[in-house]
């Protein structure tokens, strides 16, 4: 471990939490994030799933590296990923089987998410067991992460409710972990519908943009007080 680790993972931890961020950046792994996120639950699930499948894959093929050929480590990867994916899918429908009934084809389709591959091949098949892990868990919980903000302002704009259905997750206890915003709040379908998704998404894009720009801004203002001062 050398002297520039904490560096090195502070910056794994940020370019997957923020600056390529796998939904708000990359774009990656759209339909499922726009389809299951109508509720909070929804989007926790696949989000546990996909951070689980990313993690696993990055570790693996970290170990593995050494050995692999490159003329088949493509084909490796794939059967790397697709292995733990259908793990995920089968312990879910054994011990979450509702909220996998709700998930339905979204959870075999997390082998399909570039982003699981591409970490994969860009990272994990060049670097050592720690940080690759650590990649796939940062930007595992970056994607996570969006799929339960979406998942709450759907969820609160279209049926006024928070953690609705959290039992699926987490059974008996999770009955009363329900949130009614107001009682005689009429819904809004369009929150509900594919285009609400969009527009969440778009507005979470737009608001990740004038954060960044602010951040520039600030950097660009602190460079220019100190340069007077340096001359």
């Amino acid at each position: 471990m050398t002297d520039n680790a904490p560096n090195q993972q502070l910056a794994i931890s940020k370019t997957g939490l923020w600056t390529n961020n796998v939904a708000l950046v990359q774009l990656l792994g759209l339909c499922p994030l726009l389809a299951v996120t109508g509720t909070v639950i929804n989007g926790l699930g696949l989000g546990i799933a996909t951070l689980l499948t990313l993690v696993l894959s990055n570790s693996i093929v970290s170990l593995i590296r050494p050995w692999l050929k490159s003329e088949i480590r493509i084909p490796i990867f794939v059967l790397i990923i697709a292995s733990i994916v259908t793990t995920i899918e089968l312990v879910m429908n054994a011990w979450f089987h509702e909220l996998y009934l709700v998930l339905g084809i979204f959870i075999p389709l997390i082998v399909t998410n570039c982003a699981i591959i591409a970490r994969a091949e860009a990272f994990a098949s060049k670097n050592n067991l720690v940080d690759s892990a650590l990649d796939g868990f940062m930007m595992g919980l970056g994607f996570a992460l969006v799929l339960v903000v979406l998942g709450a302002l759907r969820e609160i704009i279209g049926f006024g409710t928070l953690l609705a259905n959290a039992q699926l997750m987490f059974g008996s206890v999770g009955e009363s972990m329900t949130i009614t915003l107001s009682d005689s709040y009429p819904g809004f379908l369009l929150a509900v519908l594919p285009p609400g998704a969009f527009i969440g998404l778009g507005l979470l894009i737009a608001l990740k943009n004038i954060i960044d720009k602010h951040q520039v801004a600030k950097q660009i203002i602190k460079i220019q007080d100190v340069a007077p001062a340096t001359n």
